[in-house]
């Protein structure tokens, strides 16, 4: 994408204008940031959870300086990603684009699309050697320089997208709302935004907003959990699903003193681009062909599906499960089918992630991670 001028004289049609933010953001990532021993507190640490074989085995075929140059809060794998065409909002050096790219397979494709030119130059310099490295003919990334709060303008195309992560991000943009309404808007019905960001307990104070290196360590620029919620709705996305939470700990004694009381945490969220939902409850059964995932699937923290066992579940996640790339990993159970003490009934969900800390009672809520399609199916077609 082209570099914006004062005048705009050489911006064509897809220019995007810096705000101050941006400015800071990319200083930040580009300069200040060498590796993660420069970071000034843990929040964009990921924490310590279990990782299945099948990804970490993935992890460990990505080059060092990628991994090196990482910066993400948690660890964004969905299930079911076979043949999906898969965009990272946000993608840095690169290191979630090739961890995925390896579970789209060849016939899948990840785009990245990242704003600090500094990031993108340590991606792009490792795609022939990934290339190799998996064994595939050609490049299955790609790597666009732009705008998470202008997609368009960067040349990503309306309904084009299965799946979109994005790994503590968000809340680096000034303009949530657009990032929400541009991911909706390249997402194909039945898509999903599948994230990992930092979320406050509370509406943040100017003082924090307006803090440099608060908002370059993801805390300044920290949604209040339940704007999120609000948000995600008003540009069309089905209601939140949460599934992991972390607490957050600074570990700073300067950022705490302007922290105050406010507190933070990790969290991942699955917002589903699917028809409006009806508030019948439906049954249905995990067939458990889904890679790593072959006894169980722990969709959410609220749902967890057994192979063969009959699960009620409530309209939106049936709405969810039937007009999405899960469709084909379940059996859903006419009206009127059986009921009673062969039904699992769900555990009482939130989508409040201080609750869902709270209700486990720990500090970490590990959650297995998600993986794809075995080789016989594909999840996207």
């Amino acid at each position: 994408m082209a570099e914006c001028k004062k005048e705009h004289g050489e911006c064509g049609n897809g220019c995007f204008v810096d705000s101050v933010i941006h400015v800071d953001v990319k200083d930040y990532y580009g300069k200040t940031l060498k590796t993660k021993s420069d970071l000034k507190s843990n929040a964009c640490l990921a924490p310590a959870q279990p990782i299945p074989a099948f990804v970490l085995k993935a992890l460990k075929k990505i080059h060092p300086e990628v991994t090196s140059k990482y910066y993400g809060c948690g660890l964004v794998v969905p299930e079911c990603l076979e043949g999906c065409k898969l965009l990272d909002l946000g993608s840095g050096s690169g290191r979630d684009c090739y961890m995925l790219s390896q579970l789209v397979g060849e016939k899948g494709h990840v785009t990245g699309i990242d704003m600090t030119e500094d990031q993108l130059e340590v991606a792009r310099k490792y795609v022939d050697h990934h290339t190799q490295e998996f064994g595939y003919e050609k490049p299955n990334v790609d790597f666009v320089r732009g705008y998470i709060e202008a997609l368009k303008e960067a040349g990503l195309e309306e309904n084009s997208f299965d799946i979109i992560i994005s790994n503590c991000v968000v809340n680096l943009s000034p303009d949530k709302r657009k990032v929400l309404s541009d991911a909706y808007r390249v997402l194909k019905d039945g898509g999903e935004l599948y994230f990992s960001d930092v979320y406050s307990s509370r509406k943040l104070s100017d003082e924090i907003k307006n803090h440099k290196v608060l908002w370059g360590e993801c805390l300044g620029g920290a949604l209040w959990w339940e704007d999120l919620v609000r948000l995600a709705q008003e540009v069309g996305f089905s209601p939140p699903r949460l599934v992991t939470a972390n607490v957050i700990t600074v570990d700073n004694m300067e950022l705490e003193a302007i922290l105050g009381d406010y507190q933070f945490v990790s969290a991942t969220y699955r917002l589903f681009k699917v028809p409006k939902i009806s508030n019948k409850a439906s049954l249905v059964i995990y067939n458990g062909n889904i890679t790593g995932f072959g006894e169980s699937l722990e969709f959410d923290a609220q749902y967890t599906f057994k192979v063969d066992e009959v699960v009620e579940v409530d309209g939106e996640v049936a709405s969810i499960l039937s007009h999405s790339r899960f469709a084909e990993e379940f059996t859903f159970q006419p009206p009127g089918g059986p009921a009673g003490c062969g039904v699992k009934k769900p555990k009482v969900g939130t989508v409040n992630p201080f609750e869902l800390v709270l209700q486990l009672g720990s500090a970490t809520v590990s959650s297995a991670t998600g993986g794809c399609c075995g080789a016989e199916s594909s999840c996207c077609k």
